[in-house]
């Protein structure tokens, strides 16, 4: 609220929030509520918060974080992927789902058998 220029009482977001939102207001308790993080406002209303406040809508629902968190998955994903992989995910999309769904149930089986290291189950442990 300081950033947007807002100061940061529960009084003030309520009249900012009231000014800018074509629903039903919201009232002083429902703002202090979201404030100490009793609740959550539905998406309409994080929208214009979001607005509001100049923050991405999903800062608002799940942290500062959630950006670091989405970037480091990705690249995680695109990191450990060569591209003969990459081939065959394509492939893999390109089949019509009874055959997607076979070739699924196949890497299962293959994953069940030959768990990854630090994965094992106990009977691979004691073979």
């Amino acid at each position: 609220m300081v950033k947007a220029g807002l100061k940061p009482e529960p009084a003030v977001l309520e009249r900012n929030f009231n000014l800018r939102y074509f629903g039903k207001p919201i009232t002083l308790h429902g703002v202090r509520k979201w404030l100490i993080g009793e609740s959550i406002p539905p998406y309409d209303k994080i929208i214009v918060l979001s607005e509001m406040l100049n923050i991405p809508p999903e800062e608002l629902t799940f942290g500062l974080g959630i950006k670091q968190q989405i970037k480091e998955a990705r690249a995680r994903w695109d990191d450990g992927i060569g591209y003969q992989d990459r081939e065959i995910f394509e492939a893999f999309l390109s089949l019509p789902t009874p055959q997607r769904k076979i070739v699924r149930e196949v890497i299962q089986t293959f994953a069940k058998a030959f768990p990854a290291e630090g994965k094992t189950s106990a009977k691979s442990r004691s073979d």
